[in-house]
C-alpha cells in the first residue's frame, strides 16, 4: 500500500505579472503612447500595438533583417530590441518612408529594378538601405553588398537590390 504524504503539497507557483509600462514613441512622425509589457519587442509593439504590419517578423532571432526599421535614422533589428529601450525615440518603418504621396527614392528604385520576388524581405531591405544611404559609407558595389549583408533575401534578388540601391545613391546600376 502506498503511503500518502501528510506534508502540504506546494501550490502551483505563478509568475508575477509585471504591470505594463507606458512608453512614448514618435512613429512615422506621429507621437504615440503605448502600454507594453517589459518584454515586448519593438517589432511586436509596431505590429501588434500599432498595427503597422509592413515590418516583417522573419526569424525572430536577429539573423535575417526582415524586421529592420530606422530608430533616430539608424537601422536596427527590431525583433531583438525591447520597446521600453526606445522610449522617447523616433522610429521610421517602411510605412513612413513615403512622403506627400510620393514613394521614397529607394521604394521607387526597388520597383524600377524589380528588386523583390516574394516581397517578404523588401520592407527590411528598404529600411536597411535607407540607413545605409544615411551612413554614407558605401561607395562601391562591394561595399553595398557588405553593408547590406545582414538582410537576407531568400529569393536571391541580390543583384537587383544592389542596382536599386545604386540608383537611389545616384549611381548607375544596370538591371540584372
Amino acid at each position: 500500500m502506498a503511503r500518502t504524504s501528510t506534508a502540504a503539497r506546494p501550490s502551483k507557483q505563478t509568475i508575477p505579472t509585471q504591470d505594463k509600462i507606458s512608453i512614448a514613441l514618435t512613429v512615422n512622425n506621429v507621437e504615440r503612447t503605448l502600454q507594453v509589457s517589459p518584454w515586448t519587442t519593438l517589432l511586436d509593439a509596431l505590429r501588434d500595438h500599432l498595427e503597422l504590419t509592413g515590418t516583417k517578423k522573419g526569424c525572430d532571432h536577429g539573423q535575417c533583417g526582415a524586421c529592420t526599421v530606422l530608430v533616430e535614422g539608424r537601422r536596427i533589428i527590431s525583433c531583438l530590441t525591447l520597446a521600453v529601450m526606445k522610449d522617447g525615440a523616433k522610429v521610421t518603418t517602411i510605412e513612413g518612408l513615403a512622403a506627400n504621396g510620393a514613394l521614397h527614392p529607394l521604394q521607387q528604385a526597388f520597383i524600377d529594378h524589380d528588386a523583390f520576388q516574394c516581397g517578404y524581405c523588401t520592407p527590411g531591405q528598404i529600411c536597411s538601405a535607407a540607413g545605409l544611404l544615411a551612413e554614407g559609407k558605401a561607395k562601391t558595389v562591394n561595399e553595398i553588398r557588405e553593408l547590406m549583408s545582414g538582410n537576407i533575401c531568400r529569393c536571391g534578388a541580390y543583384p537587383n537590390i544592389v542596382a536599386a540601391i545604386q540608383q537611389a545613391m545616384g549611381q548607375t546600376g544596370e538591371k540584372s
